[in-house]
């Protein structure tokens, strides 16, 4: 792998690469970037895992190889403390809990001290605290240049240090991001960078979708009008009437919430019409309307006190981005896009893309060439070089289900297997008896298998659902069969920050722990690492398929059977192997590592297509009968 990044770094185009758990990736693509001279762009797909590279992995190479190289990291703005925000905030009468006054107070003792800004540095605030978006800017309520800290934003500092280091570490997001709106200092960064390399490159579809459509919601609307009525009160206080303006405006998204009507929860509903299905036209239509004439009656207020602050003129300008997206919404679905009404406690009017093969093609590989100056100050080319990687890419040869929507069919592919002894570390069961994914009784059926694999290692499990249904069923019996006995102790998303869950299953095996099971979907399919003891049985509840009647889903599949192809073959079974794999991957982390993957659908045995998801999952001793996996189970715990 080292050797096919050094070759696409030395001769320019794309490299795609599939290195199994265990390979050594983020080393094997380090030490020839590191070594070649080139400044570097190095996007990964969360947070944690851009913290984990710029704080350790990087730093160990440059030690390792004795190379001075500058280094920085860029996050989006949602990340780093605004110091202006900080000061409304202390000053508004209206933070949303008592945890966020506690919490406030910690964050502005943190303030004096921070170097650099970065909210991830204070450990007791959570990455879901309601605290974040009111001491955070966002592209929308950012002064710019009028603001009073624009000499010492923490933002515009790691723009600068970003700019004048070897290598940059970002995340997809602000890649995309920067791609949809140009703004987040990317735009400068990228054209100067000759390399760039995408980690867990397997979410880069589904993150650029999110950047490259267009929304609507009704939440972020009413922060605006939140942000409106702070500013007017503390900024123009008895020039306008704030609480009537703001209040109106209020009002009209409560009755576009109402048009909508009780739907089921986390609903999403199709919008081939003029109006999102079930919903009449008219009232749709009229509600949407009513809510762009309160906007731009805000917009009226706003100017009567337009140059009393540069606050004033943001906002401004946030409300006509508003009612430009509310018109957009108002006309047919872009060609190529599907576009669906998100239906929680809010509203979201969604439109995005189907894939971002387009945007690839269009926007980075067509740029290939970098023009740099030589020694006589001459322009010279240097062709750029694009790296992806991920443990899981797919499953045949070319890689299709990432390179497809990816627009990287010409790529050069690579696939690394991994090097672990999947035979001799690990077993696969599937149970044949089990009723089917379909019958209500499933869900009770993985819950008892659950609590036998667990008594039989005292813990150490991870029960992977692939419905919030599932997860909810699952963990309350789990949670009720354990009671206060003490036996173990359940852990289920939802209940608590998912730092915190991690932290306790690891935990769990320490002395005086107790034996633990987690209970989880989405998220913990991937990125979920937890070497050794901790964990030795991933327990999957049924084959991970897309839903049928999502929206997004829905498309694609109508696109393929347009183009005469099998929507089944081509996507929903490509989909289904690799969450599979991924799902699978949690199992075996390292070399020494012992354990038991148990997949709760026998479809995965008695259907054709099982086998093609079968050939995708490592060669682990296959066990038949459950007796036989409590045995397998119980050696592990006896060595």
């Amino acid at each position: 792998m080292a050797l096919a990044v050094a070759h696409t770094l030395e001769h320019g185009g794309s490299l795609v690469v599939e290195a199994g758990t265990g390979v050594g990736k983020t080393f094997a693509y380090l030490v020839p970037a590191l070594l070649s001279g080139e400044r570097v762009l190095l996007s990964t797909a969360t947070k944690t895992l851009q913290d984990q590279l710029f704080s350790r992995d990087i730093p160990d190479v440059l030690k390792a190889l004795g190379l001075p190289l500058k280094l920085a990291m860029l996050k989006g703005r949602g990340s780093y403390l605004c110091q202006q925000r900080l000061e409304l905030a202390l000053q508004s009468a209206t933070l949303p809990d008592r945890q966020s006054v506690k919490t406030l107070a910690v964050v502005q003792k943190w303030s004096r001290t921070t170097m650099n800004g970065d909210l991830a540095e204070v450990p007791t605030l959570d990455e879901r605290s309601p605290l974040i978006p009111l001491i955070t800017s966002s592209r929308d309520n950012c002064l710019g240049s009028p603001c009073p800290h624009w000499r010492d934003c923490h933002v515009n500092q790691a723009r600068r240090e970003a700019m004048a280091a070897d290598v940059v570490v970002i995340n997809h997001h602000l890649f995309f991001a920067d791609m949809a709106v140009r703004e987040s200092g990317m735009a400068e960064l990228l054209p100067t960078v000759r390399v760039v390399i995408f980690d867990e490159a397997h979410q880069l579809n589904e993150t650029g979708i999110q950047f490259l459509g267009k929304q609507l919601g009704s939440g972020q609307l009413l922060d605006l009008t939140r942000d409106v009525l702070t500013a007017g009160l503390q900024l123009a206080r008895g020039l306008v009437d704030w609480q009537s303006v703001t209040g109106a405006f209020e009002k009209t998204l409560r009755d576009w919430r109402l048009v909508v009507g009780k739907q089921p929860a986390n609903a999403k509903l199709r919008w081939n019409q003029p109006q999102p299905q079930g919903l009449d036209e008219q009232d749709w239509q009229q509600a949407l309307q009513d809510v762009k004439h309160a906007a731009i009656n805000l917009q009226s207020a706003l100017e009567t006190v337009i140059d009393a602050a540069p606050d004033f003129q943001r906002l401004h300008e946030r409300l006509e981005e508003v009612t430009g997206l509310i018109d957009h919404f108002s006309q047919a679905c872009a060609s190529g896009s599907v576009r669906w009404l998100d239906v929680g406690a809010q509203l979201r009017c969604m439109e995005a893309p189907l894939d971002i093969a387009d945007v690839v093609q269009s926007k980075l590989l067509d740029s290939q060439v970098l023009t740099v100056p030589n020694a006589d100050r001459e322009p010279v080319a240097l062709p750029r070089s694009w790296i992806f990687t991920s443990a899981t890419l797919g499953t045949d040869d070319t890689l299709s289900w990432f390179t497809e929507p990816c627009g990287l069919q010409n790529a050069q592919v690579l696939r690394v297997q991994s090097p672990f002894d999947y035979e001799n570390q690990a077993w696969m069961y599937v149970p044949r008896l089990m009723v089917s994914p379909k019958d209500p009784g499933h869900s009770e059926e993985v819950g008892d298998l659950s609590l036998l694999v667990a008594r039989a290692l005292g813990g150490r499990t991870l029960v992977l659902t692939t419905t919030t249904r599932a997860l909810r069923a699952i963990g309350e019996q789990l949670q009720a069969a354990i009671g206060d006995s003490g036996e173990l102790v359940i852990l289920v998303q939802g209940q608590h920050p998912k730092r915190e869950l991690v932290q306790r299953f690891r935990q769990a095996i320490e002395p005086g722990g107790t034996g633990t099971v987690l209970v989880a979907t989405a998220s913990f399919w991937e990125g979920f690492d937890v070497p050794g003891d901790a964990l030795q049985a991933v327990v999957i509840d049924k084959l991970p398929f897309p839903p049928p009647n999502d929206p997004l889903v829905e498309a694609r599949s109508q696109r393929l059977e347009s183009q005469g192809r099998s929507s089944f073959n081509d996507y929903f079974l490509p989909e289904a192997a690799v969450s599979l794999k991924q799902g699978a991957g949690r199992l075996i982390r390292r070399e020494s590592d012992r354990g038991a993957l148990v997949v709760c659908d026998n479809r995965l045995v008695s259907t054709p297509y099982g086998r093609r998801l079968l050939a995708g999952l490592p060669p682990m001793k296959r066990l038949d009968q459950l007796p036989q996996l409590i045995q397998a189970l119980e050696s592990i715990t006896r060595t």
